[in-house]
């Protein structure tokens, strides 16, 4: 089994890294993959398995994306994160250091409570996107992508030694000045099945970020009407278990 690791700031975060699930290699023409402790339920359930950062995992099961993405929306889904980076930050500066690290109100999130953020250097530009939960037992749990494991975990260890306070200010500044350059800019989109309509997100200038505000989208060299939108875009339907 391998060892768990850990690095201690002379101000009270510690980090530790959860190693990957337990796995089997499957061999392939090319290289050797790792197999996930559900990846036998995965095969059971039609999963369409492909190699991704080492990892064979599924794309697709016997239904469609679209009806895989309903059936998240209206039942339930689980997402296999075995093969992910997991990692458990603890001491009294945690939630400091993570707020160094990324974009994202960390100190507001409640016991058990997750959020989607991103990795930023210290010029404030996107690295990776990753899931922070403040979980219960007194430690932040993080999960960011396998693909980007080595550079994600580089840049925890540094920042634990270094337990800088810039990533926010520096971040906003930059960004506000790139707004106001591009004006706007759309990071990604699709359709959404739920909605029957397409959604996106993006930057735009603040004097255009009130929800309602109407905007123009180029999609493909043509002018799309468009409005501004809190997010979630489909209400959240799903309860944490006490």
């Amino acid at each position: 089994m391998q060892q768990a690791g850990s690095v201690v700031s002379r101000l009270g975060s510690r980090l530790q890294v959860r190693p990957s699930a337990p796995c089997r290699s499957l061999s392939c023409a090319q290289d050797v993959l790792h197999r996930t402790p559900l990846y036998d339920f995965h095969l059971a359930h039609g999963g369409k398995m492909v190699a991704f950062a080492g990892w064979s995992l599924p794309v697709q099961y016997r239904d469609s994306h679209v009806n895989s993405h309903l059936h998240t929306r209206q039942r339930c889904s689980l997402f296999d994160v075995s093969h992910m980076l997991q990692t458990k930050i603890f001491g009294c500066d945690r939630v400091k250091l993570m707020e160094s690290l990324v974009v994202g109100d960390i100190a507001e999130l409640k016991p058990n409570q997750g959020t989607l953020s991103l990795f930023t250097n210290e010029a404030g530009g996107i690295l990776d996107d990753l899931i922070v939960t403040n979980a219960s037992e007194g430690h932040l749990y993080v999960v960011s992508n396998a693909g980007c494991r080595e550079k994600d975990l580089t840049l925890m260890q540094d920042k634990v030694r270094e337990l800088q306070n810039k990533g926010s200010d520096v971040a906003l500044e930059v960004m506000d000045n790139a707004l106001l350059a591009l004006q706007g800019a759309v990071t990604s989109g699709c359709p959404s099945p739920c909605l029957k309509k397409n959604v996106a997100m993006g930057y735009v200038p603040y004097e255009y970020s009130r929800p309602g505000t109407p905007l123009l989208v180029e999609v493909r060299r043509k002018q799309q009407p468009a409005v501004v939108s809190k997010m979630p875009f489909v209400p959240t339907n799903y309860y944490i278990l006490k």
